[in-house]
């Protein structure tokens, strides 16, 4: 029987720095890896010249130059800044919600100003604890940004309304 210091499941970014860093101190990794492949969700595939992303769009991002370092010496990397933005009815708006959202829905021009609004449209659901998706997203967006912004897309994504979700899933919805 082989002796390993060291089971590492799953050969991801974790996994697969994990057992590569362990490995050059010494130790014995066994690597179990479901895929044929490592590199995990952010695996990729050359099609036609391409490379393509075999599990949907993972993206790999730091700010640290030596994190940034570390992982370009075993795969090249291609900077790209991610800049989601939601079609609403022909209008644009920014994602994750900033002043450019709140200015666009209504017309605010400082976050004391957006805060105040949201506080208003807060005021539905009479001070009590978000139970539900629906209203944990409008005690921390409002009522229009939920109803314009959220609501739909998260019941097509989830296939139920978003009032049998659970509060907990959009808790650290992102607002700049």
């Amino acid at each position: 029987m082989k002796h390993y210091d060291y089971l590492v499941v799953g050969a991801g970014l974790f996994g697969a720095v994990f057992a590569h860093e362990a490995a050059k101190k010494g130790k014995k990794i066994k690597v179990i890896e479901k895929r044929d492949h490592i590199a995990g969700n952010i695996y990729t595939k050359e099609v036609e010249g391409i490379q393509v992303h075999e599990y949907g769009a993972h993206i790999f991002h730091t700010s640290e130059k030596e994190i940034w370092d570390y992982v370009n010496q075993f795969a090249e990397f291609n900077r790209y800044t991610n800049t989601p933005v939601a079609n609403y009815k022909g209008e644009i708006y920014n994602l994750p919600f900033n002043m450019n959202t709140f200015n666009k829905l209504w017309g605010v021009v400082t976050p004391a100003e957006a805060a105040t609004k949201i506080a208003e449209q807060r005021a539905v659901l009479g001070g009590k604890t978000p139970e539900n998706l629906e209203e944990q997203a409008i005690s921390l967006v409002g009522t229009d940004i939920y109803e314009k912004l959220i609501k739909s897309y998260t019941e097509k994504q989830w296939e139920k309304p978003c009032t049998e979700l659970p509060a907990f899933i959009i808790r650290r919805l992102p607002v700049r």
